[in-house]
């Protein structure tokens, strides 16, 4: 399906790589739809759904005000799919949103302003509400993500935080420079390190899209993430030019990252894995006074924690996107 209509002039072109997600992508595409400053085209491919996605997208690609085109064909995995995505875009932005997260109204327009205005940077990206199935706000990074600005490459090497993929605005000839990484677990936090020997990390605290938080969403499990982390920094360590000691001392230091991570979850026994790797890695006495003040915490403290958290963001934020 290819539709040709007239358009705004724009260097964006956005991929939305879709798989078994029926009940959110006619949402995730009405956010491109609405886009204040719509992209040049707009790419969809289906990687071999089984639950009715690709008649889901055909009938809501019909609205489109500019060129689209829906691709829908077998399995080969998200990476791959990102890849031919970006083979078959040109401009000289490009991003992609999950077909089960969502863009504000405002999203690219901001994400390119930054760019043009940030010459040195590779990519833009920001904050994120996480919502529910209904599209309702149950978290947002803003709260408790310490994003940076510039140089993120301490950020991506130390800590756990990385940009959340639907906040993300790329300059077109950092990403294929590198690509995604086909046999990578984790699809963008390999591609992230990579990209930021080569440039700044141009960061916007607003809040202008959605991770969608759901039964399905492979990043859920957070031991899964901190293995996949792990072996991205193994196989992204000779472009960063780490030497085994610096490398030794990152995965010590995310070990530790991850253990904190486990234990605000209340996951105490996989947390004592990651810390037992990562003792060494602490950046300090606060991190470790705040560790042991976790081990010690009865889950039925922490669980009530998260939920009072998750009321809180319900309250302050919790209207659906769209």
């Amino acid at each position: 399906m290819d539709v040709e209509k007239s358009s705004q002039v724009s260097p964006v072109s956005v991929v939305v790589p879709s798989y078994n997600h029926a009940p959110y992508v006619a949402a995730a595409l009405r956010s491109v739809l609405a886009q204040t400053r719509p992209p040049a085209r707009l790419l969809v491919i289906d990687d071999g759904s089984r639950d009715g996605s690709p008649q889901v997208i055909e009938e809501t690609l019909k609205d489109c005000p500019f060129p689209c085109e829906l691709i829908a064909r077998a399995n080969r995995g998200l990476c791959a799919t990102l890849n031919e995505g970006l083979a078959k875009t040109e401009g000289e932005y490009f991003a992609y949103l999950g077909s089960d997260d969502l863009w504000l109204p405002g999203f690219l327009e901001a994400r390119v302003a930054l760019l043009e205005e940030r010459p040195r940077a590779v990519l833009a990206y920001g904050h994120a509400f996480i919502v529910d199935e209904r599209g309702e706000v149950a978290d947002c990074t803003r709260d408790w993500a310490s994003y940076a600005d510039g140089d993120a490459r301490r950020m991506l090497l130390e800590e756990t935080y990385a940009p959340m993929s639907p906040t993300v605005l790329h300059r077109r000839q950092g990403v294929e420079r590198h690509g995604w990484n086909e046999r990578a677990r984790l699809e963008d936090y390999e591609l992230y390190l990579r990209l930021s020997a080569d440039g700044e990390f141009a960061f916007d605290p607003r809040v202008l899209s959605a991770w969608r938080r759901h039964g399905t969403n492979t990043s859920g499990d957070f031991v899964w993430m901190i293995e996949a982390r792990l072996e991205a920094q193994r196989s992204a360590a000779a472009h960063l030019k780490l030497t085994p000691a610096q490398l030794g001392r990152y995965q010590r230091a995310l070990n530790f990252a991850g253990a904190e991570d486990l234990l605000r979850l209340g996951d105490k026994r996989a947390a004592l894995g990651y810390l037992r790797r990562g003792l060494g890695g602490a950046p300090g006495a606060a991190a470790l006074a705040r560790v042991a003040l976790r081990l010690f915490t009865p889950y039925s403290l922490v669980r009530r924690r998260n939920r009072r958290r998750q009321s809180d963001a319900a309250r302050r934020y919790g209207k659906p996107l769209l």
